[in-house]
């Protein structure tokens, strides 16, 4: 017999989005979220970098980048991150974000997203992309980024408990700086413990906090 589903993963390898968007509302943003935009330094006034937010959920990360003063383009393949994404911003900054509803996996082909950014931000979105379309978004990231543009995000290692799930989009390390190649490391960090998940349920963690710099 297969082995059991973790309790908070399902066999296509998503999560209940409604329920850890709930569980996560009150957080901050993530550290190499924050760690990206502290190497950018501040915005300078009627300069705003573009930044664009993958799988940006209810919006924790983006909001960060707006407050910052940044230009943001945001998606999520949920209506309800969306929702809460809006719901969520002062109107201040609202003249400074476009929030879309859109799969990461159509990121690449999608013609309204901006043709060149000077940060990606992916906070653990990847590992949740179709392994089948991982490859494009990986390039449209590569892509996309203008030099000395910053990508920030997650990448899951190849023994973290949801591994078994899906394989392929867990990664070793050696795969991860393959990865890499086009960017200078500003931030690398691999990571295994046991802890909890965003819902409180225990898990064993294996992945890689990521900073980049494209070279």
């Amino acid at each position: 017999m297969p082995a059991p589903l973790p309790p908070t993963i399902t066999a296509d390898y998503q999560r209940d989005w409604p329920k850890y968007f709930e569980a996560v509302a009150s957080l901050g943003p993530r550290d190499t979220l924050v760690r990206a935009l502290d190497l950018f330094g501040p915005v300078a006034p009627g300069r705003a970098p573009v930044a664009i937010d993958v799988a940006c959920g209810e919006g924790r990360d983006t909001r960060e980048m707006l407050r910052r003063g940044w230009r943001v383009v945001a998606f999520d393949g949920t209506a309800l991150g969306v929702e809460r994404l809006l719901a969520g911003v002062p109107e201040l900054d609202k003249p400074r974000l476009t929030a879309m509803e859109l799969r990461m996996e159509d990121a690449p082909a999608c013609e309204s997203l901006p043709a060149r950014a000077d940060l990606i931000n992916a906070s653990f979105a990847l590992p949740f992309c179709d392994p089948a379309a991982f490859p494009a978004l990986w390039a449209w990231i590569v892509r996309t980024l203008a030099p000395g543009g910053r990508f920030a995000g997650q990448i899951f290692g190849e023994r973290d408990e949801w591994a078994p799930v899906r394989p392929a989009s867990h990664f070793s390390r050696e795969q991860v700086l393959a990865l890499l190649e086009p960017f200078e490391h500003e931030h690398f960090e691999e990571v295994e413990k046991d802890g909890g998940d965003a819902l409180g349920t225990p898990k064993h963690h294996h992945l890689f906090h990521i900073v980049a710099r494209k070279r």
